[in-house]
């Protein structure tokens, strides 16, 4: 085993789950199924191989930053029930 019971119980101690006897050593099979596969994933030769943050090369569809006629404060307040000066009255919530 490469995850002892008390391991996983620190852990879960630690973000504050409770874990029953039978929870504890269920948990301890799945997550040392996993170290078990991260192992093995670690003997592949990956020199030459470039990290990667996706499996497809993408691009950001970024837009040009234009400036743009926008709506007049007025017009915006207009649609609101209740403004005051240059703001919108909103009941209070507390």
């Amino acid at each position: 085993m490469k995850i002892s019971k008390e391991e996983v119980k620190h852990v879960a101690d630690l973000a504050r789950l409770h874990m029953s006897e039978d929870e504890l050593v269920q948990m301890t099979q799945q997550l040392d199924t996993i170290l078990a596969y991260v192992e093995k994933l670690e003997e592949l030769d990956t020199t030459g191989v470039v990290p990667t943050t996706h499996a497809f090369s993408i691009t950001n569809a970024f837009r040009d930053d234009t400036v743009k006629p926008s709506l007049e404060q007025k017009r915006a307040l207009g649609v609101g029930s209740e403004t005051t000066n240059d703001s919108f009255v909103v009941p209070r919530v507390i």
